[in-house]
């Protein structure tokens, strides 16, 4: 594959296809599923400084709204004064109200190497081996829309996957609206203190870029189950590892902080 992209993706397809036939002994025709689920590991493991830099900030944010909300206040009719505070207060805890970004644009790459490497039919010269490999039957190169019908094993196959995604992705929505209770509007009932459990976060106006950060963390889940419906099967596998692996992340994060 010619490109800038051409290097990442043969060396993720040496990569899968050695994985795969490490895999095949044990997986049998599963092996190709696995060799992606353990991709996608590797990938989360190498990103995870990022992930964990981007828990703190999302702790940070919660912890910090009374006091954005006290400046918001004394300084609310000076929004250039209001957002040097800011910046500082967010200077001093050493975070950035966007840093839960970080983990996203970090993973853009590898999800594009992996939607490449299944969508090319040969790849540094060669063809694709990787294609031919499936799972129940249903090639990791097809989409969703590529099948025989929604009734066939194709379309309950990715039905199945868009399902369970769609499910991990309102999980970690969840927990997402839990850690930033500052950015979550006072009319919606996980902002009053009764839903959220804690009073002097409940009510908290969220920090500029905080609440961008917010909604961010709430659209962007649902944006991944969109993006896996138009995919490739093989991504959509990396896509359900990777909100899985997020969703582990931040309750363990919870747990020990």
């Amino acid at each position: 594959m010619p490109g800038f992209f051409g290097v990442p993706v043969g060396a993720a397809y040496h990569l899968v296809f050695a994985l795969t036939h490490l895999l095949t002994p044990v997986a049998g025709g599963l092996a190709a599923g696995a060799a992606i689920v353990l991709f996608t590991i590797g990938v989360r493991l190498l990103i995870s400084p990022l992930s964990y830099r981007a828990l703190r900030g999302q702790a940070a944010i919660a912890r910090l709204a009374p006091k954005v909300q006290v400046l918001r206040t004394r300084y609310g009719r000076q929004p250039d004064r209001f957002q040097r505070e800011v910046a500082a207060l967010y200077k001093e805890e050493g975070t950035s109200p966007f840093a839960s970004i970080l983990p996203l644009l970090a993973q853009w790459p590898f999800l594009t190497v992996t939607y490449l490497l299944f969508r090319s039919a040969t790849v540094n010269g060669t063809q694709n081996q990787l294609l031919s490999d499936g799972l129940f039957g249903v090639p990791l190169g097809a989409h969703w829309l590529s099948g025989p019908g929604p009734l066939s094993v194709h379309g309950l196959l990715f039905v199945a996957v868009l399902a369970i995604l769609a499910a991990l992705c309102w999980l970690s929505a969840r927990l997402a609206r839990q850690a930033l209770p500052g950015v979550v509007a006072p009319a919606t009932p996980a902002a009053t203190p009764a839903a959220s459990g804690r009073a002097d976060y409940g009510q908290a106006t969220a920090p500029p870029g905080g609440q961008a950060g917010g909604a961010l963390a709430r659209v962007l889940p649902y944006v991944t189950v969109v993006i896996a419906a138009f995919a490739p099967l093989a991504a959509s596998i990396y896509l359900v590892t990777t909100v899985a692996w997020t969703l582990a992340e931040r309750r363990l994060f919870r747990r020990r902080t």
